[in-house]
């Protein structure tokens, strides 16, 4: 029966229920399994291969490179176990694909915000590693997301975001019969004063598994609210689908590139052509 240990090191994965072979070496993670519908249309063909539980798995191509996309739930506890258990069946490259708040003015909805290091509020990166390790993307990762925003024309930011555990408390809302956490008042501009971009629930978890494991991470998302102006709008969820999968793209010729020149990192001197 597929995933009925919980060993790591098992044949077929605990809660995602997958093996070696089934994912390419990058790997996009949407939180919505819904989100597999609107990213795959953007790939050359695709194969479902696992749903279980929150994790729903395809595979396919993006002008003929491998891509795969893996559903992790909300919040990080779920992220950090995908990104394990996608580790151990040979992906080794992960961009989170999602929305969030943003928290400057000048940013609106429908708007990318590219990660280039995140808030660590959450509480996953916690149980892996001291509070003041940074959760640092992937330089590869964030040029091929701004090369790919700047090929489609999308307009993005680029910066800090702070990923929280909590979607309301823990972002400054007003929790259930206007309950407020310690601190919610001042929270959202001591970040704005910081420069911080965005608030979403995964990029920290994801980026700092992605140091201590050696493996390529990052992130991208839309913007779907201002904290700042207070504008709402659900727009953008296929914008950063079409930028990630670009990206992929891109990071396979970048690895194509250094294996030419015999080099281990990507530089802005290299030619993506």
């Amino acid at each position: 029966m597929p995933g009925n240990s919980e060993d790591p090191n098992d044949e077929v994965q605990y809660h995602l229920e997958l093996s070696e072979g089934d994912v390419a070496n990058a790997v996009l993670l949407p939180g919505n399994p819904e989100r597999l519908d609107k990213i795959t249309p953007f790939w050359d063909d695709h194969e479902e291969k696992a749903y279980h539980r929150e994790y729903r798995t395809a595979t396919g191509e993006y002008e003929g490179t491998p891509i795969s996309v893996t559903s992790t739930g909300i919040g990080s506890p779920s992220a950090a176990i995908a990104v394990e258990e996608l580790a151990r069946v040979g992906a080794d490259t992960f961009i989170r694909v999602g929305s969030c708040g943003a928290l400057q003015a000048d940013m609106e909805p429908g708007d990318l915000v590219i990660t280039r290091g995140a808030v660590r509020q959450e509480g996953t990166s916690d149980e892996y590693v001291r509070e003041d390790y940074p959760a640092v993307a992937d330089h590869e990762v964030v040029a091929a997301l701004v090369a790919a925003a700047e090929r489609l024309g999308h307009d993005y930011h680029v910066g800090l975001t702070m990923s929280s555990d909590s979607f309301y408390a823990g972002q400054g809302r007003d929790g259930f019969e206007g309950f407020r956490a310690p601190g919610a008042e001042t929270m959202l501009d001591e970040l704005r004063d910081a420069n911080v971009k965005n608030i979403e629930m995964e990029a920290a978890a994801i980026c700092t598994l992605g140091n201590i494991y050696g493996l390529r991470a990052g992130a991208v998302c839309s913007v779907f609210a201002n904290r700042e102006t207070g504008e709402f709008l659900t727009e953008g969820e296929t914008t950063a689908a079409e930028t990630a999968s670009l990206a992929v793209h891109l990071l396979a010729k970048m690895d194509q590139k250094k294996a030419e020149e015999g080099v281990d990192q990507w530089h802005a001197g290299m030619s993506l052509e």
